[in-house]
């Protein structure tokens, strides 16, 4: 796993010893970040089951200003401070460790771009929309992108934000609301 582009292109990233942490394929990256192109730099972003911090590091490299990332894993909260600390990614990145629930409870301001990449099939993506609308947490203009299994399908309107793209790559489905 390494970053794609940007400042710090190249960067290999510590990977989690088993398979508890599932991260965002290299070529579902590329494609998200491709969809996203327009909306990085500058934006304030929030990488929640953040993982490896793989997705939210990418953001960070490609010129978002700010990156918080949330995880409830101890091994992922390590690996995400390890990767930020050696891409030298520090000065955006803002960790919060803990439930998802409690973080988008206690995170502050609006997100141009919310990234969800949820364990699979364990029904947590509904609650996080809801979450984010109760907070107003997406900013106008912002976006929601949500990885998910293909076999899953997501609603043209889920908690009022409109579904606005739609790819598939594998067994990975990426759902863009806005």
């Amino acid at each position: 796993m390494r970053v794609i582009a940007g400042d710090y292109k190249g960067r290999k990233l510590q990977t989690p010893s088993d398979y508890s942490i599932r991260p965002t394929t290299d070529k579902v990256k590329e494609a998200l970040f491709s969809i996203l192109a327009e909306e990085i730099y500058g934006s304030r972003v929030l990488d929640l089951f953040s993982g490896t911090g793989n997705l939210g590091i990418e953001a960070l490299s490609r010129g978002a200003d700010e990156c918080v990332f949330g995880d409830n894993s101890r091994e992922s909260i390590r690996l995400i401070k390890e990767n930020i600390a050696h891409c030298g990614a520090e000065d955006g990145a803002v960790v919060m460790p803990g439930d998802f629930r409690k973080l988008l409870m206690n995170v502050r301001g609006t997100f141009d771009i919310i990234l969800l990449d949820p364990p699979y099939g364990k029904g947590l993506m509904e609650p996080c929309f809801e979450l984010i609308r109760e907070r107003g947490l997406l900013s106008d203009g912002g976006v929601i992108v949500a990885e998910h299994r293909k076999e899953e399908r997501f609603p043209d309107e889920l908690q009022g934000y409109r579904k606005v793209k739609e790819r598939k790559y594998g067994i990975v489905m990426l759902s863009i609301y806005c």
